[in-house]
């Protein structure tokens, strides 16, 4: 065909506009039509509204499977607006699922739970335990994922979004998937209760609903709203009272029944501890009769450094419990203990200066459940309840004096003074940890003592309370009694001090020792239940005394001697075994009073005394030439006995070293 004949062609109209006899073409018609036609999905949540039927419409729900497949997150936006309209979403689901040809099966209320905790920040701390970081009205809380208060949280997240509650079995479920997530792809970080450090700063708790806290740091300190570290809430946990600044610390002696200001500064340096994230922590031993308020005094220090709704409680019947305790816990206190089982004391000590519990957990062979905790602990009863050195070493002790019935209050103008003083006598404690935290590392004790963290740190906050040395001549004379005591308390230590009253030295075996102790307690001591019943026991309890009895000049020293290699005890008394092993140490402390400590150092103008006076200079004519600390009774000698003819027998210690006999020597 040539060009000429193309442009001659003449080329139908493909889609007329108009048929020739003036009806409209079809084609034209439907393309028209298609153009009008709209997404099923536009002003779907404004029709929900007038129409509750609209998201049920067949186009509509083949429109909504097909975005759930394609883009679930805008499908669940959407989800999210109509819901807010008013539409059934939970029927709304099965409806789409039977419309996508599922049969009707959809994600599971394990699903939807799971994907609902992606809202929350999950980590684990160093025991494994599982923990969520949850946004609740603008604020941040702390909840371990097996606990309550998560499982509320994620069940209103589901009944928000579904209309509907969780089966259990979904919810367990969902919290096995989330505890893995958790221990496997999230961080771990420290989790606190009521007292948290990080970065050289301590934070305590308010326990209040927004989850403040108090920021400490050298400077000063400040109430914070969301604290960097976290901290978990137990069962009983009250809030603290926001704290003032301006009080005085005399403030909290008009609510305590101490009658020295020995005593008084013993509490006090208790209660920095306490306020501190990590111990060793000194056991506070309160006793005295019936009226000395002993149970208040317990509560008062609670209610103002950990309040909780059962603040004073019963000795637990096994170790387990007490762990559990601790691990809810930042305060334990204990009320009317009439005596400590040997377990529960050695328990006591691992709480003191940290220690752990491990127990099987319940429905498996090999899990473990680890508690590890340090906790201040308040212990209170009529008698003296600590009798054991290792725990005595760990305490402070306070002996109340019973209240004339003139001078009492009642309960309720107590407490009720008390909450109006408490938020200014927290604020002059936080003022003195301020102040600690900025002299620590530059305080300095010529020799330390047992809980040497704890007078280290009393040490370095004193001076923004009284002068320098207060606290450590308090610690001291404590101790010194609590020495005193607890030898006095056990009939084998008080039994060695008597046979060493009137000599220097004694050497034998076990078994002559057990003969020559029992000869000097009596038979009635001898046939008690307390009293060793073999000399393997006797030499257990001689360790066990040996601590105290060289703070009194008592040393016993184990030698085996010849081939038999046989066990010889050798016991020496050195002098002046009355003296205090702390005598006339004064803490080094390189800022010692800061030049605006006046206005905050009530006990400035007020001179501290000792138990006894003597320490301070103070001339006392009732005791002059007396220990200002000890009470010194030592038990005579009944004179020349069997047990002295026992000794004759075996040369002492010297001797064995100029014969050239072989042995060995261990000093307990």
């Amino acid at each position: 065909m040539t060009m000429d004949e193309v442009d001659e062609t003449v080329i139908p109209n493909a889609v007329p506009d108009e048929m020739p006899d003036g009806d409209e073409n079809p084609i034209a018609v439907a393309i028209d039509a298609a153009e009008e036609i709209l997404d099923p999905l536009d002003e779907l949540v404004e029709r929900v509204v007038d129409d509750p039927g609209a998201p049920f419409v067949p186009e509509v729900l083949e429109r909504l499977s097909s975005m759930k497949k394609e883009d679930r997150a805008a499908f669940e936006a959407l989800r999210a607006q109509l819901k807010k309209a008013g539409c059934r979403v939970t029927a709304l689901d099965e409806s789409i699922m039977e419309e996508s040809g599922d049969g009707g099966r959809g994600p599971t209320q394990a699903d939807i739970l799971i994907d609902l905790a992606e809202a929350a920040e999950l980590f684990h701390s160093a025991d494994g335990t599982a923990f969520a970081d949850l946004d609740i009205n603008g604020h941040r809380e702390t909840w371990p994922v097996r606990t309550k208060g998560f499982k509320r949280w994620l069940a209103r997240q589901f009944f928000e979004a579904t209309d509907g509650a969780p089966s259990s079995e979904a919810l367990q479920s969902a919290l096995n998937v989330i505890e893995a997530k958790a221990h496997f792809d999230a961080p771990e970080l420290p989790v606190f209760i009521r007292v948290g450090g990080i970065d050289d700063k301590l934070y305590l708790d308010l326990g209040d609903e927004a989850w403040r806290a108090v920021e400490i740091a050298t400077t000063g300190w400040r109430v914070v709203e969301n604290p960097p570290v976290r901290f978990r809430r137990a069962a009983g946990m009250q809030l603290l009272p926001v704290p003032m600044s301006g009080g005085s610390v005399e403030s909290l002696r008009s609510f305590l029944n101490v009658q020295s200001d020995t005593d008084f500064v013993l509490v006090v340096a208790w209660a920095l501890a306490v306020l501190r994230h990590r111990g060793p922590y000194p056991v506070i031993v309160l006793s005295g009769e019936q009226g000395s308020a002993k149970s208040t005094f317990s509560a008062i220090l609670r209610a103002l450094l950990d309040p909780n709704t059962a603040p004073l409680r019963a000795l637990p019947r096994e170790d387990r419990d007490l762990f559990i305790a601790a691990n809810n816990g930042h305060v334990l206190a204990f009320d009317n203990v009439s005596g400590l089982p040997a377990w529960i004391s050695d328990t006591l000590c691992r709480l003191a200066t940290g220690g752990g519990f491990a127990v099987r957990q319940l429905y498996t062979d090999q899990d473990e459940v680890l508690f590890d905790a340090a906790r201040p602990v308040i212990l209170n009863g009529i008698e003296d309840i600590v009798t054991r050195p290792d725990l005595a070493d760990r305490a402070v002790f306070l002996t109340l004096e019973a209240i004339p019935e003139e001078q009492r209050r009642p309960e309720a103008d107590l407490w009720a003074a008390f909450e109006a003083e408490s938020p200014k006598i927290l604020g002059v404690l936080l003022d003195a940890v301020a102040q600690g935290l900025r002299l620590l590392p530059d305080t300095r004790l010529e020799r330390l003592p047992r809980m040497a963290d704890f007078a280290l740190w009393a040490s370095a906050c004193e001076t923004a309370i009284w002068p320098a040395g207060t606290f450590w001549s308090a610690y001291c004379g404590n101790r010194d009694e609590a020495v005193e005591n607890v030898i006095e308390a056990d009939p084998v230590a008080a039994a060695v001090r008597a046979v060493m009253a009137e000599r220097t030295e004694w050497t034998g075996t076990a078994t002559d020792l057990l003969g020559a102790l029992a000869e000097e307690a009596g038979e009635r001591v001898a046939k008690s239940k307390t009293w060793p019943a073999s000399p393997r026991a006797l030499s257990g309890r001689l360790r066990r005394a040996a601590t105290f009895l060289r703070k009194v000049g008592i040393e016993i020293d184990y030698v085996k001697e010849g081939r038999a290699h046989t066990r010889i005890i050798h016991i020496t008394a050195k002098g002046n075994s009355a003296d205090s092993e702390y005598s006339g140490v004064q803490p080094s402390v390189s800022s010692a009073i800061p030049p605006n400590g006046s206005e905050t150092n009530t006990f400035r103008d007020t001179t501290m005394r000792t138990v006894m006076g003597a320490a301070d200079g103070r001339a006392d004519t009732k005791n002059s030439g007396k220990c200002p600390f000890v009470r010194a009774k030592l038990l005579k000698s009944n004179g020349t006995d069997a047990a002295d003819a026992t000794d004759a027998n075996h040369p002492p210690q010297s001797d064995l070293e100029k014969n050239g006999r072989q042995g060995w020597r261990t000093t307990l």
